[in-house]
């Protein structure tokens, strides 16, 4: 404890009130329970530090993460579904590098909470009939990559992706496991880019230290319920937290440009 005590962490309480909670439903998000919370994290944290400062703490938390759900689920996901998405999501990875210092980050907040509340909107109005087919493959490599590229800006990348794979009508363990691996792959792939924008600096990172004991709590409670959980409930919760998600990142993408 003494030797993170010297560490040149962030040390205003505030900061921590946010920023835990914002972890433990990062954990519930990356477990597959309440799939959509985890995109609330950056902006949580961003009440005390700028978006760019939160997403870049939230890397070595989400590594940790994204190891305990591969291990969680490491039988359960779909390879031909995954063979697809991680090309897309990292074409996704490298638009936002090549943007990330040019667009302003409550922008791409606000564009994908519309996206999200009318993708909801969707679902609820015209619900898909028994039997009809899922999102053609072009919609789903738009999405894909739009994901990879909101998870690059803001740890957001569950709303676009969720929009392509929850018609897809997989089990909750094969939905939870197929993103444990492409999300892992996704974040992965930030760090180098990350690094060159000089977002892995010793504050952040020794922050990041000093959060990451309440990562696997989230994990293992989203990863129990998960297991247990009905899929039309499970269906229900995920579109709970992606209505959050979108009205949380519009709201503060208004406040911003207000």
């Amino acid at each position: 404890m003494s030797l993170l005590l010297d560490l040149p962490l962030i040390t205003d309480p505030w900061f921590y009130a946010v920023s835990i909670p914002a972890v433990l439903l990062l954990g519930l998000s990356k477990s597959g329970f309440g799939a959509g919370f985890g995109s609330l994290a950056v902006p949580m944290m961003a009440l005390a530090v700028t978006v760019p400062q939160a997403a870049a703490i939230l890397m070595p938390v989400l590594l940790v993460m994204d190891l305990l759900g591969l291990a969680a689920f490491r039988k359960d996901f779909d390879v031909p579904m995954l063979k697809f998405l991680i090309p897309c999501g990292l074409v996704g990875i490298v638009i936002g590098a090549l943007l990330f210092r040019a667009l302003p980050a409550h922008v791409v907040a606000g564009l994908v909470g519309v996206f999200t509340l009318l993708f909801l909107a969707q679902r609820l109005l015209f619900p898909p009939k028994p039997g009809s087919a899922p999102p053609p493959r072009w919609v789903g490599a738009i999405l894909t990559a739009t994901s990879g590229f909101t998870s690059f800006i803001a740890h957001a990348g569950g709303p676009p992706i969720n929009a392509y794979m929850i018609p897809m009508r997989f089990s909750p363990v094969k939905f939870t496991a197929t993103m444990a691996v492409f999300f892992f792959v996704i974040n992965l792939s930030k760090w180098v880019p990350y690094g060159m924008l000089g977002l892995l600096d010793m504050r952040n990172m020794a922050t990041s230290l000093a959060l990451l004991p309440f990562a696997p709590l989230g994990v293992w409670a989203g990863v129990k319920v998960a297991r247990r959980i009905q899929p039309g409930l499970f269906y229900r919760l995920v579109y709970a937290g992606m209505f959050l998600t979108g009205v949380k990142l519009v709201w503060d993408a208004v406040a911003h440009a207000g």
